[in-house]
C-alpha cells in the first residue's frame, strides 16, 4: 500500500465511519489523521507529504502509546478503559503491513548478524540497527531484540556459573 493509498484508505474509512455513525472508529481515525498531519507539519509545513515509512512510523507510535495505556489501565484496575484502547489498537493495526512471523524475524536477524560480522553480545546495537532496516517496520522492536539476544547469546562461549 503506497502512501497516498494509505492516506486515501484512512480518508475513505473515515467517511465510511461517518456514514455508519460509528463514533468509536471515527474518533480513532480522526486521532491518527491528526497525528499524521502533525508529523507532516514537523517535517516541513502544511504542504509536506509524509513518506510511507514515516506515516507507518506514526501509526506504530500511536499503537505503542495505546499499548502502554492498556498496561497502565490494567494495573490501575480499569478494564473498561483498557478494552477501549485495545479496540483502537485493532483499528490502527489494519493500516500496517503484514507483520513478520517468528521464523522470518529469526532469518532476518541471522542475515543482519552475518552482515555486521557479529561475534558476541557486544554487537547487539549493530545487529539491531541492521535488522530493523531489513524489517522495514514489519517487526516489533521488542521481539527483534529478544531474538537478537538469544542468537547472540548462542554465539558466546558458555561460561561456567559462579
Amino acid at each position: 500500500m503506497g502512501l497516498m493509498n494509505l492516506l486515501e484508505q484512512i480518508d475513505h474509512d473515515l467517511k465510511k465511519a461517518m456514514k455508519a455513525r460509528d463514533a468509536f472508529t471515527l474518533g480513532t481515525l480522526r486521532m491518527v489523521k491528526s497525528a499524521l498531519k502533525y508529523a507532516a507539519l514537523e517535517q516541513g509545513g502544511a504542504a509536506t507529504l509524509l513518506l510511507e515509512a514515516d506515516a507507518l512510523a506514526v501509526i506504530r507510535k500511536q499503537i505503542k502509546q495505546r499499548e502502554d495505556s492498556v498496561m497502565s489501565f490494567e494495573q490501575g484496575a480499569r478494564p473498561e478503559l483498557a478494552e477501549k484502547e485495545k479496540m483502537e489498537i485493532a483499528i490502527l493495526r489494519a493500516y500496517l503491513p503484514q507483520a513478520l512471523s517468528e521464523e522470518e524475524m529469526e532469518l532476518l536477524v541471522r542475515e543482519a548478524m552475518d552482515e555486521v560480522h557479529a561475534t558476541s553480545k557486544k554487537d547487539m546495537g549493530a545487529v539491531m540497527k541492521a535488522a530493523q532496516v531489513k524489517a522495514a517496520g514489519r517487526a516489533d522492536g521488542r521481539a527483534l531484540s529478544a531474538i537478537t539476544q538469544r542468537l547472540l547469546g548462542a554465539l558466546a562461549p558458555s561460561t561456567p556459573a559462579l
